[in-house]
């Protein structure tokens, strides 16, 4: 399968960000870590998803290192937790990540929430000066909200180039999609296959059968029509390799309608330090 298949035409091609990821939240033992990022980038993935409070960017980066992938080849990404938010934390913090993660900069570091230390001009001001050094090439934000989004543009000038959050077939952030739509800020989606509850949706067991796939692959693809970049985890080969597929997998007009109708709304993620408002 070829890597261009990834690629937004007119988006985040001419930035080098895939709409199809490895997220590695909770892949927090070590040689599993590292082997399941060399074996995801050796299957074909060019877009590694991590963050300090993962614990991993350590083995992130050997597995990166360990794969015949060159670097510069690899759309890689990690977050700075909640408390190093403050300007000079997330000066520091961030270029502690770089140092466990063995690179000379990351391709997006994300707000990881908008909670805690987060104030938006001390560490959005920090972030641009990231940029501005050559540590980051992108400023990204996480679970954050259209309000907190408008704050964000406010202090950068311009518009975070990505918004990470939530969303899969049974959390379809449709008020959000759309201001991101409106306003240029590309969709990530964190926990794409609702922690497995895909598996158990009628609606995408119907589609799967049809096309003779898994359930994952139809909700990974109908993120990909939705124009939303997604970031499964996985470990084991044959689950790296079924969500890789899914970039094949074509779904008509009829079945991303039929995903578009599910009227089930169940978030997985909800810490108690999370926004006050969702858009839905």
């Amino acid at each position: 399968m070829s890597n261009q298949r990834q690629q937004r035409i007119g988006g985040p091609e001419s930035r080098g960000m895939p709409m199809l990821g490895l997220g590695t939240w909770q892949n927090d033992d070590h040689d599993q870590c590292v082997e399941t990022v060399s074996t995801a980038l050796e299957l074909g993935y060019r877009h590694v998803d991590t963050a300090q409070a993962y614990g991993n960017e350590e083995a992130v980066g050997e597995g990166i290192e360990q794969s015949d992938v060159a670097r510069e080849d690899v759309f890689l990404a990690t977050k700075v937790w909640i408390d190093n938010l403050d300007r000079d934390e997330a000066v520091r913090t961030a270029e502690s990540s770089l140092d466990r993660l063995g690179v000379d900069y990351v391709d997006l570091l994300y707000v990881h929430w908008p909670a805690g230390d987060y104030e938006p001009t001390e560490t959005l001001e920090a972030f641009a000066e990231l940029r501005n050094e050559g540590t980051i090439e992108l400023v990204g934000v996480s679970n954050f909200e259209p309000e907190h989004l408008d704050r964000a543009t406010e202090v950068l000038g311009e518009q975070p180039f990505a918004n990470q959050v939530e969303m899969h077939p049974l959390l379809q952030r449709r008020e959000l999609q759309r201001y991101c739509e409106d306003n240029g800020v590309e969709l990530v989606a964190y926990s794409p296959l609702a922690r497995g509850e895909v598996f158990e949706v009628e609606t995408l067991t119907e589609i799967a059968e049809r096309h003779d796939v898994s359930e994952a692959r139809v909700s990974l693809a109908w993120l990909r029509e939705k124009g939303v970049t997604a970031i499964p985890k996985a470990t084991g080969v044959d689950h790296l390799s079924d969500n890789f597929a899914s970039i094949d997998l074509e779904l008509s007009e009829e079945e991303v309608s039929a995903i578009d109708g599910i009227e089930r709304r169940e978030r997985q993620v909800h810490p108690d330090f999370a926004p006050d408002a969702w858009d839905e």
